[in-house]
């Protein structure tokens, strides 16, 4: 596994598995109505995650690079499960109301997601501080590739983007979709693309002058899952059906009232 081709493969796949097993999930506990359940069964995914990266941090062989990684989307995974689930989410609970805009808007949607980015937050921290020294930090660079390209994210669905997939919104989240702004692009994509294609250029630079097996696999992931941030982006823009690479593995949603929520 220390061929450039197989590592970027290994990182795509799980990246398409990871998204997929986390819809399948929470669109569970949409039918079964068991958020809360769902998110607790998720916690050995949190701790195995805990595990690996504590392991993969002394460990500066290629085995250690993917336990790294497989360290830093698990945690990462189970965040992102519990807030789908709307267990880690925010105080804010209420859709937008109309003719909202301006620093106004942005609080009260910053308040829909702010439990959330503070689990983000601290679960970078953690891996900073844990990873101090340490001899491999794979996991950390992971977890900050994709904390990176998540709040570019989020702030391209508040100011405007023309395409919005709101399909695989869970029901317990409803409520951020009129937070969305289906729009021109504004000044925040371009500044995402720039960011992000950056990224993208460093981690795959670093490949290409990689001198040993440790280090390619590692920059391999790296690049994988930086293209993979930047795909995501333009694909707010470029029509593409991109839903259907997880649409046939779901179950039918439930309908929800608001009085459900």
């Amino acid at each position: 596994m220390t061929s450039p081709w197989i590592a970027s493969l290994i990182a795509i796949f799980a990246w398409w598995f990871a998204t997929g097993a986390i819809l399948v999930a929470v669109r569970r506990a949409d039918r079964l109505d068991r958020h809360g359940m769902t998110t607790f069964m998720g916690l050995p995914l949190l701790a195995v995650g805990i595990w690996a990266v504590a392991v993969s941090l002394h460990d500066a062989s290629v085995a250690g690079v993917y336990i790294g990684f497989a360290g830093a989307l698990a945690i990462w995974g189970w965040i992102e499960l519990a807030f789908l689930a709307g267990v880690i989410t925010g105080p804010m609970r209420d859709d937008c109301p109309p003719g909202l805009a301006g620093r106004d808007r942005f609080f009260r949607a910053f308040s829909t997601v702010a439990y959330h980015e503070l689990a983000l937050t601290l679960g970078l921290w953690g891996l900073v501080i844990a990873s101090e020294g340490a001899p491999n930090r794979i996991a950390l660079a992971i977890y900050l590739v994709l904390f990176i390209a998540r709040i570019l994210a989020k702030l391209n669905l508040y100011f405007g983007v023309p395409r919005i997939n709101t399909e695989f919104v869970p029901l317990r989240l409803n409520h951020l979709k009129t937070y969305f702004r289906r729009s021109p692009v504004t000044l925040a994509f371009p500044a995402a693309i720039t960011i992000l294609t950056a990224l993208l250029a460093v981690c795959a630079e670093r490949l290409w002058s990689a001198g040993s097996e440790v280090t390619v696999a590692g920059y391999a992931l790296l690049t994988a899952m930086a293209g993979l941030a930047l795909l995501e982006h333009w694909l707010m823009v470029v029509p593409l059906p991109d839903a259907k690479l997880w649409r046939w593995m779901l179950p039918a949603q439930k309908t929800m009232s608001k009085e459900e929520r």
